[in-house]
């Protein structure tokens, strides 16, 4: 099979196409025939060597958590899906042609295998900072970088639990969040002061790593009202830095049924092939997202209908 690999760590420059054995579903996991993968930012941040404790690496190294696809190899002690089902999940170098799940769903009906593989992470990503930040319903939660995959989610999820959201984004990013129901205003010089003019941030969410924990500080009053995914730098500051997933089977499942009822959604800005690895990373490492960036791994990402169980 072919697979996205990297032997040293470095800029999108070292990631390869290479052949390699495909993996087998162990216990309690299944395999699937990649349809299509997501590109997070923690793929590129694992790639160039950060230290992240949830993640660590053995070099040479595969790339990919998310994906969506048809199972085609079941696991012993699995009895929850079956080989042909189409879902989507979380598992490890899924940037290939075959690609083992250890937490995975049944894909809401109408989804694309694009579309659903840039769910899984980022869903459980939304949920858990929202619950560590503690913003209630009835008050307000300030996203820097909202226009993202996490962003994106962040502010339709709080939306949906009557928590006011004010987004940061880029200039061209505007309209798009106040789609997704937030007050915009753009990052850069005076943003601080621009959100002040919005209203009350009572939490805020550091989704970018671009230098603004200290700002957010002061727009909430309290370290411990900010949460960042992005700035390693931030505990230094009393921040909480989140980067330990919590239950991803329970965030696939709140997926399903936010999506399912027509309360996310979370639109591909654009789509890779395999070979285009590279190329993904460095965009997605630049920012300026408008949802989710996935890889294509095979062809046919046409909706699917989910068979009755």
């Amino acid at each position: 099979m072919k697979k996205v690999s990297f032997d040293e760590f470095g800029g999108p420059e070292v990631l390869q196409l290479v052949d390699a054995e495909a993996p087998h579903a162990g216990p309690g996991r299944i395999r699937i025939a990649v349809r299509a993968a997501g590109v997070n930012p923690v793929d590129w941040r694992i790639r160039e060597g950060q230290v992240l404790g949830a993640h660590p690496t053995r070099l040479p190294s595969g790339v990919g958590l998310d994906a969506a696809g048809v199972v085609d190899e079941v696991g012993e002690g699995v009895d929850d899906v079956e080989v042909g089902d189409h879902v989507f999940g979380e598992g490890v170098d899924t940037y290939a042609e075959f690609a083992v799940l250890s937490a995975w769903a049944r894909m809401p009906e109408g989804l694309t295998f694009e579309e659903a593989a840039g769910y899984p992470s980022v869903v459980e990503t939304a949920l858990r900072i929202i619950r560590e930040v503690g913003v209630r319903p009835g008050q307000t939660l300030l996203v820097c970088g909202a226009s993202g995959g996490v962003g994106s989610a962040v502010l339709q999820i709080a939306r949906d639990r009557g928590i006011a959201v004010i987004g940061t984004a880029g200039a061209a990013n505007q309209d798009y969040l106040r789609g997704l129901g937030a007050a915009a205003t753009t990052y850069g010089p005076g943003w601080a002061e621009r959100v002040r003019r919005l209203g009350r941030v009572d939490g805020a969410l550091d989704l970018s790593g671009s230098g603004v924990i200290r700002e957010l500080v002061e727009l909430t009053g309290d370290a411990r009202k900010v949460v960042s995914i992005a700035d390693l730098t931030a505990p230094g500051l009393g921040v909480r830095f989140s980067g330990v997933a919590g239950s991803v089977p329970d965030a696939l499942a709140e997926a399903v049924d936010l999506i399912s009822r027509g309360l996310l959604h979370i639109p591909v800005d654009k789509a890779y092939t395999l070979a285009e690895a590279a190329a993904a990373h460095a965009d997605s490492r630049a920012g300026h997202t408008r949802g989710r960036r996935v890889l294509v791994v095979r062809g046919d990402s046409r909706a699917v209908s989910v068979p009755a169980d």
